[in-house]
């Protein structure tokens, strides 16, 4: 570690966790963990006292105008000591090389992100595995999209002022660094679990399609023409249909080294996506950890408690 110059790692949760224990055991002897959560109400508040001083906990505060990460993205941005800097996130495993991979993969590459993939916790999750495969996972690798999960860059590679404007006025914070950072995908995928329940998924899914439609319009237009002309193939003819899908995400699955029978459910999978898109736009306001938010347009975000 002492090979890489020092880092700051943005962390925005709000318990003491087995990540942040992962994360801490990486540090380098310059490195700084900033654990960030929206106020001393929190339960990390309490542990934060007796933490190194290499890691601290800051307090961003609610929200106005933009989702409660991006408001946790913009103070740890602000408040970090470092040119070089790593988002990520509480929801899956960090092995012990994580941090020096990422370093490695920076070196030769400038900034970095690794892929997700979403393990779904409950059945519409389950059922729309294959579609965030192909949307949320190959999506990324092949558009050279941030995800906001796991990706490294020094302020040097962006408009710093100008994007920390913009991210306290919107709700996706690696959909907006998408915007401002040529960023290279690495074929390395982190398994992350979502969902729990059908509202939670349902809720989930709405923020997604709405985050695409604002961030890539044109992106989102392709992709409901091509769920639109998936679905007719599905329904004139089933069976090809069904081959087709199920080898083409058996193919994504095992490319990205995941070996999930969801795959199998691609064929239903593809029958739901169009009615869910439209059904996510539609939404005139949706939930995220808690907080409803009402996504009027791209800079324009009407929060309030749930």
């Amino acid at each position: 570690m002492d090979d890489y110059p020092p880092t700051s790692i943005l962390l925005p949760t709000t318990t003491w966790n087995s990540v942040c224990e992962e994360l801490s055991a990486q540090l380098g002897d310059e490195d700084e963990l900033l654990i960030i959560c929206d106020s001393k109400n929190d339960p990390i508040a309490d542990q934060a006292p007796s933490l190194p001083d290499q890691i601290q906990v800051l307090f961003a505060g609610s929200p106005r105008s933009c989702s409660g990460k991006a408001n946790a993205i913009a103070t740890g941005m602000n408040e970090a000591s470092h040119q070089r800097l790593v988002w990520t996130d509480d929801d899956f495993h960090h092995p012990p090389d994580w941090l020096s991979q990422l370093h490695q993969d920076y070196n030769r590459n400038g900034p970095v992100t690794e892929l997700p993939f979403f393990i779904g916790e409950d059945t519409l999750a389950l059922l729309l595995e294959p579609a965030y495969a192909f949307g949320g996972t190959l999506g990324v690798y092949l558009g050279d999209i941030v995800w906001g999960g796991a990706v490294m860059f020094e302020r040097t590679d962006l408009n710093e002022p100008a994007f920390l404007g913009n991210l306290q006025q919107t709700i996706s914070d690696d959909g907006l660094l998408t915007e401002y950072l040529d960023v290279t995908p690495l074929r390395r995928v982190r398994t992350v679990p979502i969902g729990g329940s059908f509202r939670q998924t349902l809720e989930r899914h709405t923020r997604f399609s709405q985050i695409v439609r604002y961030h890539d319009p044109k992106g989102f237009a392709i992709m409901c023409f091509t769920s639109a002309i998936t679905l007719a193939a599905c329904l004139l003819f089933p069976i090809p249909a069904l081959v087709l899908l199920t080898l083409l995400h058996i193919t994504i699955y095992l490319s990205v080294g995941v070996k999930r029978w969801t795959a199998l459910l691609a064929y239903p999978s593809a029958l739901v996506q169009l009615p869910l898109f439209l059904y996510g736009v539609s939404r005139k306001s949706f939930v995220w950890a808690g907080r409803r938010y009402e996504w009027r347009s791209k800079f324009d975000v009407a929060v309030s408690e749930n």
